[in-house]
């Protein structure tokens, strides 16, 4: 039986749009991983997002996956809006375009790759993965020179 690989995801922001960074931990069994990076001009929910990118991109075979994101934007629109804004030729209900559809896109072909979980956790709450993922995304911020 394949075993589920757990990835923990956050993003944040220094000005909203401003210095950004995400942060992903990787676990598989009792093997976890890092990531992080960060980007110079940008937001919060781009941050969000790409910290998922990034831990579903690195995995290297088709898993089940569970997701731990304090992000609503990231769970929602995944769970709930991703099929409409599709049906809608990438739309919102008041017939606009989807914001960030560049990484709405990636992230939609990542998942479909592996058979997926959505968990939400709120942030800044003591929740150990999250809180780790958190430190990682303003480590991203912090290593921006």
């Amino acid at each position: 039986m394949t075993k589920t690989v757990e990835v923990f995801t956050d993003g944040a922001c220094r000005g909203n749009p401003g210095k950004g960074g995400w942060g992903v931990l990787l676990r598989y069994g009792e093997v976890e991983k890092i990531l992080h990076g960060g980007d110079y001009l940008t937001t919060n929910n781009k941050m969000e997002l790409t910290a998922v990118i990034r831990g579903l991109a690195a995995l290297s075979k088709s898993s089940p996956v569970k997701i731990t994101t304090d992000s609503k934007y990231v769970l929602q629109g995944m769970t709930e809006w991703l099929p409409n804004w599709k049906r809608r030729n990438w739309k919102t209900a008041s017939k606009k375009p989807v914001k960030n559809v560049d990484l709405w896109r990636e992230l939609d072909e990542l998942v479909g790759a592996h058979d997926i979980e959505w968990q939400w956790v709120k942030g800044h709450s003591g929740h150990r993965e999250n809180d780790i993922a958190d430190q990682l995304a303003n480590q991203g911020i912090d290593e921006l020179s």
